[in-house]
C-alpha cells in the first residue's frame, strides 16, 4: 500500500529522473541504468528537501541506499521517522 510519503518521494524522482517508469517498476535500477547520475541525485536531493522537508547532507549519502525506487522510500520514510 503506497503511503503520502511514497507518492511524494516516487513523484520528486519521476520528475528529476524525467522517466514514468519509477512509478512502475520499484526494482529498477536506477544508477546502473544511467537514469540518475551525481547532478541528478543532488537535484534530487535538493528537491526532496524542499518538498518533503527532509534533511539529506550529500555526505551522508549511500547510493546503495537509493539504488531502486523502493530503496529510495524506505530511506526517506526512514529519515522522517527519525
Amino acid at each position: 500500500m503506497a503511503t503520502a510519503i511514497h507518492d511524494q518521494v516516487i513523484e520528486v524522482l519521476a520528475r528529476v529522473a524525467d522517466t514514468a517508469e519509477v512509478r512502475t517498476n520499484p526494482d529498477l535500477a536506477l544508477y546502473d541504468l544511467q537514469i540518475l547520475d551525481s547532478m541528478k541525485t543532488v537535484e534530487l536531493i535538493v528537491a526532496l528537501q524542499q518538498e518533503l522537508n527532509v534533511e539529506i547532507s550529500p555526505a551522508e549519502f549511500d547510493r546503495d541506499a537509493w539504488a531502486t525506487p523502493a530503496k529510495m522510500v524506505a530511506d526517506v520514510e526512514r529519515r522522517l521517522a527519525a
